[in-house]
Parts: C-alpha cells; sequence; structure tokens
C-alpha cells in the first residue's frame, strides 16, 4: 500500500464523508417517497415534486430566496471587490485597521449579534421590514464573505501587467477592467457564488430582519419542520441541493478550463 493511504486514513475518510453526505443522500432518496411518512419507504414516486408546484407559500418562499440571493450577491461582490483592491493597493493609509477590522468582523461574530444589530438599525431608521432589509442583511453580511475570496487572488496577481498597459497609454481605471479584471473573474465568481450560497442557507439573520411578504424559503422550511417534516419538503431540498450543485461543478469546469487555456 502506498505511504499515505493506510487502513486508518482510508477508514477516517469513509467516515468522515459517510457522516457528510450520508443524510444529504437520504434526503434525496426520500424525497421520492411514495409515503407520506417521511421515515417509511412506500415505493418510488414523483407525486411531491408535482405537489410542490401547486403550494403556494413554498413557491413564494422560493422565489422571495432567489431575489433576495442574486441581489445581495452581486452588491456583496461589487463592495467586496471595492473593499479587496482598497486593502491590496492602497498601503498603509489611516485608518487601515479600523477598515480591515470592520470587514472582517462578520466573520467572527455571531449571526444572533449580527441579526440583533441590523434590527436595531432598520428600527432606528424607520425602514420598514420587508425584502429590502433583508436583501441589504445579506449583502452586509456576505461582503467579508467575497473580500476575503477576492483579496487572496488580487494580492498574488502580478501588478506588472496592469502597469504595462498604463504604461502604453490606458487609463489606471481602465487598465484595472481591461487587465486586472479579467484575471481576477475565477475569484469573483467564486465569491459571488459563495455569497449567494450563504444567502439561500441563511435563517437566523433572515429571522431578524424579515417581514410581511419577504419570508424565505429556511424561514418557512423551519416554521413548517416544527410541525413536522413533509415530503414535499424533501423534494424542495433537493432541488436546492441540485441547484447549489451544478452551480459548484459549472464554477470548477469554468476554472479548469481558463487554467489549460493559460
Amino acid at each position: 500500500m502506498r505511504r499515505g493511504l493506510t487502513t486508518f486514513n482510508i477508514v477516517s475518510l469513509v467516515i468522515g464523508f459517510g457522516f457528510l453526505y450520508l443524510p444529504i443522500i437520504l434526503l434525496v432518496i426520500y424525497s421520492f417517497n411514495a409515503s407520506r411518512l417521511v421515515t417509511v419507504w412506500g415505493g418510488f414516486s414523483t407525486k411531491w415534486y408535482a405537489s410542490l408546484l401547486r403550494n403556494e407559500q413554498l413557491l413564494d418562499a422560493i422565489w422571495v430566496t432567489f431575489r433576495v440571493g442574486l441581489i445581495s450577491a452581486t452588491i456583496a461582490t461589487v463592495l467586496g471587490t471595492f473593499a479587496a483592491v482598497a486593502l491590496v493597493r492602497a498601503g498603509r493609509f489611516k485608518g487601515r485597521t479600523l477598515f480591515s477590522g470592520m470587514i472582517f468582523a462578520p466573520l467572527v461574530m455571531p449571526e444572533v449579534i449580527l441579526g440583533l444589530s441590523l434590527l436595531l438599525l432598520f428600527v432606528s431608521l424607520g425602514m420598514p421590514r420587508g425584502f429590502w432589509t433583508v436583501t441589504v442583511s445579506h449583502a452586509t453580511v456576505t461582503m467579508c464573505y467575497a473580500a476575503v475570496v477576492i483579496q487572496a487572488r488580487l494580492a498574488a496577481f502580478d501588478r506588472q501587467l496592469e502597469e504595462a498597459a498604463q504604461d502604453l497609454g490606458c487609463p489606471p481605471i481602465k487598465a484595472f477592467f481591461a487587465v486586472t479584471l479579467p484575471n481576477i473573474a475565477p475569484a469573483v465568481a467564486a465569491a459571488w457564488m459563495l455569497a449567494f450560497t450563504l444567502s439561500l442557507d441563511d435563517l437566523v439573520i433572515a429571522s431578524f430582519t424579515s417581514g410581511p411578504g419577504a419570508t424565505t424559503l429556511p424561514m418557512r422550511i423551519y416554521s413548517q419542520v416544527r410541525l413536522g417534516v413533509s415530503p414535499e419538503i424533501n423534494a424542495v431540498s433537493t432541488l436546492l441541493i441540485g441547484l447549489v450543485a451544478t452551480g459548484v461543478i459549472a464554477a470548477y469546469l469554468l476554472q479548469m478550463r481558463r487554467r489549460s487555456e493559460a
């Protein structure tokens, strides 16, 4: 047996991956369960996916969740890119320590504290809680994750390429968009995907900042699970797993294609 592939390592990997993915596999399998009892197998059926299409509450929650995710991830990626540029390119400016601390604070701060803080902010500003408060909250929280991903790629970028474009007469802003941004595009795409996934997954912050007509899918699932798990919840969870997996695979293939072309 090759070095590193000991029996202990193989068993550890099997146990670890089983612990992580076995519950997801079971959820996908039972989404095709014909029985209403989610723990009793009653045969193969896709009726719960058809029933999901008639569940207006879940469909509204899915639509709200995707709109919040798309808008908040885009805002977070743009602001995270600007923050990463400031941290990498601006040098030792006054207030850098405070600025970087404010950017990275949400990474370690409990979501309950963030949700309560944002709630108090919206109440003090007199903003009615709804779709836009949830969107702004998600963009605020996920921006730091986007900044970390883009900062790591931007720090490794060879700035001489951008300087060469400026020597040829390209303005600094145009040089950034024409040279730097295409080279860090995989990191920007990864940051957007991460922000979008975190927005889809959030429950705590949305619970604090949402209002009438802005119930997200995690909130809807949580409220229904307290009354008992229905097969429709397994179906919608399976669709979300498929969507996220497709996005991750597409991002990986795009990154590998860029590497092969470089």
